[in-house]
């Protein structure tokens, strides 16, 4: 399940920008979505801030609640710290390579890619957006899904984190290791989430 509704108003109320046409909406209108959006916010308690976190980290990744707290549960069972084991888990999962690989302009984009049968994992293809990924995985879009004026026009912009190595030409991506939390471009405060979850 994944979230439909309007997301430049959902950007404003998380305060990051989901889509790039959310960017431009926030450019615009910098404060609340609303009536009262331009009134100055009251301080947030523990439990608000480890929410507001964990609804960041949900949206960016375009998930459910109930995905998100499996992918948690994934994490704990990992060696090594929480935080950084679920960074790595959901940027393993399909839509996330598609989106961070440049092949789509937003990771609700990416899934519908996916989701739709555009997609090609070591050649096959796939069309389940959390299907997770290993490192050396290729991911490819179809010979017939090159031509999509998104996909193109999401290409021209990439700048690909170092984990992922990206042929244009081939629309090719290929998983080189695992992420280091500092790769990831994802904004939230990591260990307000997994407070969140510990709770």
């Amino acid at each position: 399940m994944s979230y439909h509704g309007p997301r430049a108003k959902l950007s404003r109320r998380l305060g990051i920008a989901l889509t790039p046409k959310s960017e431009r909406v926030m450019i615009r209108k910098p404060y609340g979505p609303g009536q009262h959006g331009q009134r100055r916010r009251r301080s947030t308690s523990e439990f608000g801030n480890q929410l507001l976190e964990k609804q960041k980290l949900k949206y960016q990744y375009n998930m459910s609640e109930k995905q998100l707290r499996r992918f948690y549960r994934r994490a704990q069972r990992m060696k090594g710290n929480p935080s950084d084991n679920l960074i790595r888990v959901l940027e393993s999962r399909l839509d996330s390579v598609v989106y961070r690989a440049g092949f789509a302009p937003s990771v609700y984009a990416a899934r519908q890619l996916v989701v739709h049968g555009h997609v090609l994992v070591n050649g096959v293809r796939v069309n389940v957006p959390s299907f997770l990924l290993n490192s050396d995985d290729i991911v490819t879009l179809a010979e017939k899904s090159r031509a999509i004026p998104v996909v193109m026009e999401a290409l021209m912009r990439v700048n690909a984190p170092a984990y992922l190595e990206v042929n244009k030409e081939q629309f090719k991506a290929r998983i080189a290791r695992e992420p280091q939390r500092q790769e990831v471009p994802v904004t939230c405060e990591m260990q307000l989430v997994i407070e969140w979850y510990s709770r």
